[in-house]
Protein backbone atom coordinates (compact mmCIF):
# COMPACT_ATOMS: atom_id res chain seq x y z
CA UNK A 1 0.00 0.00 0.00
CA UNK A 2 3.11 2.29 0.40
CA UNK A 3 4.09 2.05 -3.14
CA UNK A 4 0.18 2.76 -4.26
CA UNK A 5 0.03 5.83 -2.01
CA UNK A 6 3.48 7.20 -2.94
CA UNK A 7 2.31 6.50 -6.39
CA UNK A 8 -0.99 8.93 -5.97
CA UNK A 9 1.26 11.18 -4.24
CA UNK A 10 3.20 11.69 -7.44
CA UNK A 11 0.44 11.94 -9.39
CA UNK A 12 -1.64 14.79 -7.43
CA UNK A 13 1.93 16.62 -7.52
CA UNK A 14 2.16 16.35 -11.19
CA UNK A 15 -1.51 17.47 -11.63
CA UNK A 16 -0.86 20.61 -9.22
CA UNK A 17 2.31 21.51 -10.88
CA UNK A 18 0.77 21.18 -14.49
CA UNK A 19 -2.38 22.99 -13.44
CA UNK A 20 0.00 25.82 -12.17
CA UNK A 21 1.54 25.95 -15.23
CA UNK A 22 -1.80 27.29 -16.82
CA UNK A 23 -1.77 31.42 -17.89
CA UNK A 24 -3.94 33.27 -17.86
CA UNK A 25 -4.19 34.18 -21.55
CA UNK A 26 -6.99 35.93 -23.86
CA UNK A 27 -7.59 35.45 -27.52
CA UNK A 28 -9.78 37.38 -29.82
CA UNK A 29 -10.86 36.54 -33.38
CA UNK A 30 -12.69 39.75 -34.18
CA UNK A 31 -10.96 42.51 -31.45
CA UNK A 32 -14.57 42.78 -29.55
CA UNK A 33 -14.91 39.29 -27.70
CA UNK A 34 -12.42 37.08 -26.09
CA UNK A 35 -11.84 33.68 -24.92
CA UNK A 36 -9.90 33.43 -21.52
CA UNK A 37 -8.29 30.39 -19.83
CA UNK A 38 -6.87 30.73 -16.28
CA UNK A 39 -5.17 28.47 -13.87
CA UNK A 40 -7.72 27.40 -10.78
CA UNK A 41 -4.57 27.77 -8.46
CA UNK A 42 -4.82 31.80 -7.18
CA UNK A 43 -7.72 31.90 -9.57
CA UNK A 44 -7.88 35.87 -9.34
CA UNK A 45 -10.88 36.36 -12.50
CA UNK A 46 -14.24 37.05 -11.32
CA UNK A 47 -17.57 36.68 -13.40
CA UNK A 48 -18.15 40.28 -13.68
CA UNK A 49 -14.85 41.72 -13.39
CA UNK A 50 -12.82 43.59 -15.89
CA UNK A 51 -9.39 42.40 -16.87
CA UNK A 52 -6.46 44.10 -18.99
CA UNK A 53 -5.07 42.47 -21.40
CA UNK A 54 -1.63 43.02 -22.41
CA UNK A 55 -0.42 42.42 -25.94
CA UNK A 56 2.80 43.83 -26.43
CA UNK A 57 2.61 47.35 -25.67
CA UNK A 58 -1.06 47.24 -26.47
CA UNK A 59 -3.13 46.98 -23.20
CA UNK A 60 -6.99 46.44 -23.34
CA UNK A 61 -9.85 46.67 -20.97
CA UNK A 62 -12.02 43.76 -20.68
CA UNK A 63 -15.16 42.64 -18.87
CA UNK A 64 -15.37 38.62 -18.03
CA UNK A 65 -18.68 37.71 -18.64
CA UNK A 66 -18.63 33.68 -17.58
CA UNK A 67 -16.43 31.82 -16.19
CA UNK A 68 -16.25 27.67 -15.69
CA UNK A 69 -14.27 24.66 -14.70
CA UNK A 70 -13.04 22.96 -17.91
CA UNK A 71 -10.98 19.86 -18.16
CA UNK A 72 -8.39 18.68 -20.77
CA UNK A 73 -6.38 15.14 -20.83
CA UNK A 74 -2.94 15.35 -19.81
CA UNK A 75 -0.16 13.25 -20.11
CA UNK A 76 -0.36 9.36 -18.88
CA UNK A 77 1.67 8.53 -15.39
CA UNK A 78 2.91 5.39 -14.63
CA UNK A 79 5.10 3.16 -12.64
CA UNK A 80 5.68 -0.57 -11.20
CA UNK A 81 3.78 -1.71 -8.55
CA UNK A 82 5.64 -4.03 -6.12
CA UNK A 83 9.01 -5.63 -6.50
CA UNK A 84 9.69 -8.29 -9.31
CA UNK A 85 6.16 -8.83 -10.28
CA UNK A 86 5.69 -6.86 -13.38
CA UNK A 87 2.65 -4.86 -12.18
CA UNK A 88 2.74 -1.50 -13.43
CA UNK A 89 0.41 1.12 -12.28
CA UNK A 90 -0.95 3.46 -15.47
CA UNK A 91 -3.02 6.47 -15.14
CA UNK A 92 -3.89 9.55 -17.49
CA UNK A 93 -3.63 12.99 -15.78
CA UNK A 94 -6.61 15.27 -16.18
CA UNK A 95 -5.72 19.37 -15.98
CA UNK A 96 -8.62 21.29 -14.73
CA UNK A 97 -8.61 25.16 -15.48
CA UNK A 98 -11.31 28.21 -15.57
CA UNK A 99 -12.25 29.11 -19.27
CA UNK A 100 -14.58 31.93 -19.99
CA UNK A 101 -15.65 34.59 -22.64
CA UNK A 102 -15.26 38.13 -21.98
CA UNK A 103 -16.15 41.67 -24.09
CA UNK A 104 -13.09 44.17 -25.04
CA UNK A 105 -14.17 47.62 -23.68
CA UNK A 106 -11.57 49.67 -24.62
CA UNK A 107 -8.74 49.30 -26.87
CA UNK A 108 -8.18 48.64 -30.52
CA UNK A 109 -10.85 46.58 -32.40
CA UNK A 110 -8.50 44.33 -33.70
CA UNK A 111 -7.75 40.49 -33.47
CA UNK A 112 -5.05 39.20 -30.71
CA UNK A 113 -3.69 35.96 -29.46
CA UNK A 114 -2.56 34.46 -25.88
CA UNK A 115 -2.28 38.43 -24.22
CA UNK A 116 -1.95 37.98 -20.90
CA UNK A 117 -4.61 38.64 -18.95
CA UNK A 118 -4.86 40.13 -15.27
CA UNK A 119 -7.49 41.52 -12.69
CA UNK A 120 -7.67 45.45 -14.34
CA UNK A 121 -6.57 48.07 -11.47
CA UNK A 122 -9.31 50.42 -9.92
CA UNK A 123 -7.09 52.89 -11.32
CA UNK A 124 -7.50 51.93 -15.03
CA UNK A 125 -11.26 51.20 -14.87
CA UNK A 126 -11.76 54.74 -13.60
CA UNK A 127 -9.51 55.96 -16.36
CA UNK A 128 -12.04 54.25 -19.41
CA UNK A 129 -15.11 54.95 -17.21
CA UNK A 130 -13.70 59.24 -17.24
CA UNK A 131 -13.02 58.48 -21.16
CA UNK A 132 -16.41 57.36 -22.11
CA UNK A 133 -18.47 59.31 -19.47
CA UNK A 134 -21.60 61.47 -21.49
CA UNK A 135 -21.49 65.23 -21.58
CA UNK A 136 -24.69 65.43 -20.03
CA UNK A 137 -25.51 64.90 -16.69
CA UNK A 138 -24.73 61.53 -14.70
CA UNK A 139 -26.22 59.70 -11.48
CA UNK A 140 -23.54 58.41 -8.90
CA UNK A 141 -25.26 55.53 -7.80
CA UNK A 142 -22.26 53.64 -5.54
CA UNK A 143 -19.40 51.91 -6.55
CA UNK A 144 -18.41 48.73 -8.88
CA UNK A 145 -18.68 45.71 -6.50
CA UNK A 146 -15.56 44.13 -8.59
CA UNK A 147 -13.41 47.42 -8.72
CA UNK A 148 -13.71 48.34 -5.32
CA UNK A 149 -13.33 52.29 -4.75
CA UNK A 150 -14.11 52.62 -8.81
CA UNK A 151 -17.29 55.09 -9.03
CA UNK A 152 -20.33 53.74 -10.95
CA UNK A 153 -22.52 56.77 -12.67
CA UNK A 154 -25.16 56.35 -14.44
CA UNK A 155 -25.91 58.52 -17.60
CA UNK A 156 -29.21 60.07 -16.81
CA UNK A 157 -29.94 60.70 -20.28
CA UNK A 158 -30.64 57.22 -21.13
CA UNK A 159 -33.68 57.34 -19.05
CA UNK A 160 -35.11 58.92 -22.40
CA UNK A 161 -35.55 54.97 -22.63
CA UNK A 162 -38.21 52.80 -20.99
CA UNK A 163 -36.14 51.28 -17.86
CA UNK A 164 -37.05 47.63 -15.95
CA UNK A 165 -35.92 47.22 -12.75
CA UNK A 166 -36.04 43.64 -11.05
CA UNK A 167 -35.49 42.34 -7.93
CA UNK A 168 -36.56 39.54 -5.87
CA UNK A 169 -37.78 40.36 -1.97
CA UNK A 170 -35.00 41.89 -0.04
CA UNK A 171 -32.59 42.48 -2.94
CA UNK A 172 -32.51 45.76 -1.88
CA UNK A 173 -34.78 47.15 -4.86
CA UNK A 174 -36.40 49.71 -2.68
CA UNK A 175 -33.39 51.27 -1.78
CA UNK A 176 -31.74 51.05 -5.24
CA UNK A 177 -34.87 52.64 -6.63
CA UNK A 178 -34.64 55.23 -4.09
CA UNK A 179 -30.98 56.08 -4.70
CA UNK A 180 -32.10 56.53 -9.00
CA UNK A 181 -35.27 58.99 -8.19
CA UNK A 182 -32.94 61.28 -5.59
CA UNK A 183 -30.15 61.83 -8.00
CA UNK A 184 -32.85 62.40 -10.84
CA UNK A 185 -33.83 65.05 -8.29
CA UNK A 186 -30.17 66.12 -7.77
CA UNK A 187 -28.88 66.21 -11.34
CA UNK A 188 -31.76 66.68 -13.70
CA UNK A 189 -35.02 68.79 -14.70
CA UNK A 190 -36.78 65.54 -15.54
CA UNK A 191 -40.36 65.89 -14.16
CA UNK A 192 -41.52 62.48 -12.05
CA UNK A 193 -44.59 60.73 -11.20
CA UNK A 194 -44.35 57.84 -8.59
CA UNK A 195 -47.19 55.19 -8.32
CA UNK A 196 -46.23 54.59 -5.24
CA UNK A 197 -48.15 51.52 -3.50
CA UNK A 198 -46.24 50.53 -0.50
CA UNK A 199 -45.65 54.13 0.54
CA UNK A 200 -41.73 53.11 0.43
CA UNK A 201 -41.32 57.36 -1.39
CA UNK A 202 -43.69 59.13 1.05
CA UNK A 203 -40.86 60.45 2.93
CA UNK A 204 -38.48 61.73 -0.62
CA UNK A 205 -38.65 65.25 0.77
CA UNK A 206 -36.66 64.39 3.83
CA UNK A 207 -32.74 64.02 3.67
CA UNK A 208 -30.67 61.05 5.65
CA UNK A 209 -29.14 61.74 9.04
CA UNK A 210 -25.19 62.11 8.98
CA UNK A 211 -25.32 62.85 4.95
CA UNK A 212 -22.44 65.55 3.58
CA UNK A 213 -23.45 69.18 4.48
CA UNK A 214 -23.44 70.41 0.82
CA UNK A 215 -25.18 67.62 -0.42
CA UNK A 216 -27.86 67.60 1.76
CA UNK A 217 -28.54 71.43 1.32
CA UNK A 218 -28.46 70.96 -2.45
CA UNK A 219 -31.26 67.96 -2.06
CA UNK A 220 -33.43 70.06 0.43
CA UNK A 221 -33.64 72.07 -2.37
CA UNK A 222 -34.63 69.85 -5.18
CA UNK A 223 -37.03 67.92 -2.59
CA UNK A 224 -38.88 71.30 -2.45
CA UNK A 225 -40.37 70.24 -6.04
CA UNK A 226 -41.43 66.89 -4.34
CA UNK A 227 -45.18 66.35 -3.12
CA UNK A 228 -46.87 63.53 -1.44
CA UNK A 229 -50.10 63.36 -2.06
CA UNK A 230 -51.94 60.44 0.69
CA UNK A 231 -55.37 59.45 1.53
CA UNK A 232 -53.82 59.86 5.56
CA UNK A 233 -53.12 63.47 5.05
CA UNK A 234 -55.77 66.74 5.26
CA UNK A 235 -56.89 69.22 3.49
CA UNK A 236 -55.54 69.81 0.37
CA UNK A 237 -52.13 67.49 0.98
CA UNK A 238 -55.11 64.74 0.70
CA UNK A 239 -55.20 61.90 -1.99
CA UNK A 240 -58.58 63.00 -3.85
CA UNK A 241 -60.09 62.57 -6.82
CA UNK A 242 -63.51 64.13 -8.71
CA UNK A 243 -65.99 61.33 -10.00
CA UNK A 244 -67.03 63.26 -12.72
CA UNK A 245 -63.45 64.25 -14.34
CA UNK A 246 -62.80 60.68 -14.98
CA UNK A 247 -63.61 58.38 -18.14
CA UNK A 248 -66.46 57.13 -18.91
CA UNK A 249 -64.70 53.98 -19.46
CA UNK A 250 -63.18 54.38 -15.85
CA UNK A 251 -66.48 55.16 -14.45
CA UNK A 252 -68.24 52.06 -15.62
CA UNK A 253 -65.56 50.24 -14.94
CA UNK A 254 -65.80 51.29 -10.63
CA UNK A 255 -69.02 50.46 -10.56
CA UNK A 256 -68.47 46.88 -12.64
CA UNK A 257 -70.99 48.33 -15.72
CA UNK A 258 -71.51 46.41 -18.66
CA UNK A 259 -73.85 48.56 -21.77
CA UNK A 260 -74.88 45.25 -22.40
CA UNK A 261 -75.24 43.05 -19.45
CA UNK A 262 -76.81 46.27 -17.42
CA UNK A 263 -78.21 48.17 -19.71
CA UNK A 264 -80.60 50.96 -17.36
CA UNK A 265 -77.92 51.22 -14.51
CA UNK A 266 -75.59 52.05 -17.88
CA UNK A 267 -77.73 54.64 -19.36
CA UNK A 268 -78.30 56.32 -16.02
CA UNK A 269 -74.49 56.54 -15.80
CA UNK A 270 -74.72 57.85 -19.25
CA UNK A 271 -77.31 60.11 -18.37
CA UNK A 272 -75.65 61.74 -15.40
CA UNK A 273 -72.34 62.36 -17.17
CA UNK A 274 -73.67 64.34 -19.70
CA UNK A 275 -75.84 66.37 -17.07
CA UNK A 276 -72.24 66.73 -15.32
CA UNK A 277 -70.84 68.38 -18.61
CA UNK A 278 -73.74 70.73 -18.79
CA UNK A 279 -72.92 72.61 -15.57
CA UNK A 280 -70.51 74.80 -14.10
CA UNK A 281 -67.72 72.59 -12.40
CA UNK A 282 -68.41 74.80 -9.05
CA UNK A 283 -72.14 73.50 -9.08
CA UNK A 284 -71.49 69.62 -9.94
CA UNK A 285 -71.97 66.89 -8.09
CA UNK A 286 -68.30 65.23 -7.69
CA UNK A 287 -69.42 62.79 -5.14
CA UNK A 288 -70.68 59.56 -5.87
CA UNK A 289 -72.30 60.10 -2.51
CA UNK A 290 -74.75 62.41 -4.20
CA UNK A 291 -76.19 59.51 -6.39
CA UNK A 292 -77.77 58.06 -3.59
CA UNK A 293 -81.12 59.76 -3.98
CA UNK A 294 -84.34 58.59 -5.77
CA UNK A 295 -84.46 59.89 -9.25
CA UNK A 296 -81.44 57.50 -9.42
CA UNK A 297 -82.45 54.64 -7.58
CA UNK A 298 -81.24 51.84 -9.54
CA UNK A 299 -77.88 52.94 -9.75
CA UNK A 300 -77.30 54.55 -6.51
CA UNK A 301 -78.18 51.00 -5.37
CA UNK A 302 -74.91 49.57 -6.91
CA UNK A 303 -72.81 52.45 -5.29
CA UNK A 304 -74.60 51.30 -2.12
CA UNK A 305 -73.79 47.74 -2.73
CA UNK A 306 -70.35 48.08 -3.74
CA UNK A 307 -69.73 50.89 -0.73
CA UNK A 308 -68.00 53.33 -3.37
CA UNK A 309 -69.22 55.95 -2.02
CA UNK A 310 -67.69 54.79 1.13
CA UNK A 311 -64.59 55.37 -0.60
CA UNK A 312 -61.99 57.88 1.03
CA UNK A 313 -60.40 59.13 -2.76
CA UNK A 314 -63.62 61.00 -3.73
CA UNK A 315 -63.76 65.18 -3.51
CA UNK A 316 -66.44 67.28 -4.15
CA UNK A 317 -65.90 69.79 -7.25
CA UNK A 318 -64.68 72.83 -5.66
CA UNK A 319 -61.79 70.85 -4.07
CA UNK A 320 -57.98 69.38 -5.48
CA UNK A 321 -58.16 66.91 -7.36
CA UNK A 322 -54.91 64.61 -7.96
CA UNK A 323 -55.57 64.83 -11.66
CA UNK A 324 -55.37 68.72 -11.79
CA UNK A 325 -51.28 68.34 -10.58
CA UNK A 326 -50.31 65.97 -13.64
CA UNK A 327 -50.74 69.29 -16.14
CA UNK A 328 -47.55 70.97 -17.29
CA UNK A 329 -47.60 72.92 -14.15
CA UNK A 330 -47.40 70.28 -11.55
CA UNK A 331 -44.67 70.05 -8.97
CA UNK A 332 -41.41 68.49 -10.11
CA UNK A 333 -42.04 65.50 -8.76
CA UNK A 334 -45.55 63.88 -7.93
CA UNK A 335 -45.51 60.76 -5.29
CA UNK A 336 -49.40 59.11 -4.98
CA UNK A 337 -49.53 56.89 -1.87
CA UNK A 338 -51.16 53.87 -3.06
CA UNK A 339 -50.72 52.30 -0.18
CA UNK A 340 -52.29 55.26 1.90
CA UNK A 341 -55.80 53.57 0.37
CA UNK A 342 -58.21 51.35 2.10
CA UNK A 343 -59.01 48.87 -0.76
CA UNK A 344 -57.19 47.27 -3.68
CA UNK A 345 -60.20 48.56 -6.27
CA UNK A 346 -59.56 52.15 -5.13
CA UNK A 347 -55.73 51.41 -5.72
CA UNK A 348 -56.58 50.42 -9.03
CA UNK A 349 -59.05 53.06 -9.67
CA UNK A 350 -56.33 55.94 -9.42
CA UNK A 351 -53.25 54.21 -11.16
CA UNK A 352 -55.78 54.01 -13.83
CA UNK A 353 -56.84 57.29 -13.77
CA UNK A 354 -53.35 58.78 -13.81
CA UNK A 355 -52.27 56.43 -16.76
CA UNK A 356 -55.40 57.99 -18.57
CA UNK A 357 -54.60 61.57 -17.84
CA UNK A 358 -51.29 60.90 -18.82
CA UNK A 359 -51.56 59.64 -22.00
CA UNK A 360 -54.73 62.62 -22.50
CA UNK A 361 -51.82 65.40 -22.06
CA UNK A 362 -49.22 63.59 -24.38
CA UNK A 363 -49.17 65.92 -26.58
CA UNK A 364 -47.58 68.56 -24.39
CA UNK A 365 -44.50 66.34 -25.00
CA UNK A 366 -42.94 68.11 -22.24
CA UNK A 367 -40.61 65.01 -20.59
CA UNK A 368 -41.49 62.83 -18.01
CA UNK A 369 -40.52 59.80 -15.97
CA UNK A 370 -43.67 57.15 -15.05
CA UNK A 371 -42.12 55.22 -11.90
CA UNK A 372 -44.78 52.55 -12.00
CA UNK A 373 -43.60 50.16 -8.53
CA UNK A 374 -44.70 46.71 -8.03
CA UNK A 375 -45.93 46.91 -11.25
CA UNK A 376 -47.74 43.65 -11.07
CA UNK A 377 -50.67 45.12 -9.11
CA UNK A 378 -50.70 47.75 -11.90
CA UNK A 379 -50.22 46.33 -15.23
CA UNK A 380 -50.71 42.17 -15.01
CA UNK A 381 -50.39 40.21 -17.29
CA UNK A 382 -53.48 39.04 -16.33
CA UNK A 383 -55.85 41.31 -14.73
CA UNK A 384 -58.77 40.43 -12.51
CA UNK A 385 -61.02 43.22 -12.72
CA UNK A 386 -62.09 45.61 -15.60
CA UNK A 387 -60.17 48.21 -13.81
CA UNK A 388 -57.14 46.68 -13.89
CA UNK A 389 -57.59 45.75 -17.43
CA UNK A 390 -57.95 49.48 -18.24
CA UNK A 391 -54.62 50.37 -16.37
CA UNK A 392 -52.98 47.54 -18.27
CA UNK A 393 -54.48 48.84 -21.86
CA UNK A 394 -53.16 52.21 -20.54
CA UNK A 395 -49.28 51.08 -19.75
CA UNK A 396 -49.13 49.19 -22.57
CA UNK A 397 -49.76 52.14 -24.55
CA UNK A 398 -47.26 54.07 -22.94
CA UNK A 399 -44.96 51.48 -23.56
CA UNK A 400 -45.51 51.04 -27.23
CA UNK A 401 -45.65 54.68 -28.25
CA UNK A 402 -45.05 57.19 -25.06
CA UNK A 403 -41.49 57.60 -25.99
CA UNK A 404 -42.38 59.76 -28.85
CA UNK A 405 -44.17 62.07 -26.81
CA UNK A 406 -41.63 62.30 -23.95
CA UNK A 407 -43.36 59.55 -21.77
CA UNK A 408 -40.67 57.49 -20.25
CA UNK A 409 -41.68 54.28 -17.79
CA UNK A 410 -39.76 53.02 -15.07
CA UNK A 411 -41.43 49.50 -14.52
CA UNK A 412 -40.34 47.65 -11.00
CA UNK A 413 -41.50 44.41 -10.01
CA UNK A 414 -40.00 41.38 -8.23
CA UNK A 415 -41.57 38.85 -10.78
CA UNK A 416 -41.38 39.99 -14.61
CA UNK A 417 -43.81 36.95 -15.33
CA UNK A 418 -46.69 38.50 -13.55
CA UNK A 419 -46.16 42.30 -15.78
CA UNK A 420 -48.21 42.29 -18.45
CA UNK A 421 -45.29 40.94 -21.22
CA UNK A 422 -46.14 44.15 -23.94
CA UNK A 423 -44.99 46.39 -20.99
CA UNK A 424 -41.44 44.05 -20.08
CA UNK A 425 -40.55 43.99 -24.02
CA UNK A 426 -40.30 47.44 -24.40
CA UNK A 427 -38.11 48.53 -21.73
CA UNK A 428 -34.58 49.05 -23.54
CA UNK A 429 -32.93 49.85 -20.03
CA UNK A 430 -32.38 46.61 -17.94
CA UNK A 431 -31.92 46.83 -14.13
CA UNK A 432 -31.67 43.26 -12.57
CA UNK A 433 -30.95 42.74 -9.02
CA UNK A 434 -30.56 39.36 -7.10
CA UNK A 435 -33.17 36.46 -8.91
CA UNK A 436 -33.13 32.91 -7.73
CA UNK A 437 -35.97 31.62 -9.72
CA UNK A 438 -34.66 30.09 -13.42
CA UNK A 439 -38.13 31.17 -15.05
CA UNK A 440 -37.37 34.62 -13.84
CA UNK A 441 -34.01 34.73 -15.08
CA UNK A 442 -34.86 33.21 -18.58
Amino acid sequence: MTEIDDQIERFRDLRRRLETAVLPLATSVDGRRFAIQASLHGLELRAGGYVALEDGETIRLGQVLGLELTEVEGPELGGPVGEGNGFQARSRIAIRAARGHGVVLDGPPVPFHDARARPASPGEVSAWLERTRPSRATLMVGELALSTGTPLELDAGGFDRHTFLCGQSGSGKTYALGTLLERLLLETSLRIVVLDPNSDFVRLREGRAGADTGLADRYATAAKGVVVRSAAERGRERLRLRYPELAPATQAASLRLNPVADPLEYAQLVELVERGRQVDAAEAAASVGDWLTDEYETIGRRVRNLGIHSWRIWARADDGSLLDELAASGPRCLVVDLGSLDTREEQALVAEAVLARLWERRTEREPLLLVIDEAHNVCPQLPDSAQLALATEHAVRIAGEGRKFGIYLLVVTQRPQKVHENVVSQCDNLILMRMNSLADLA
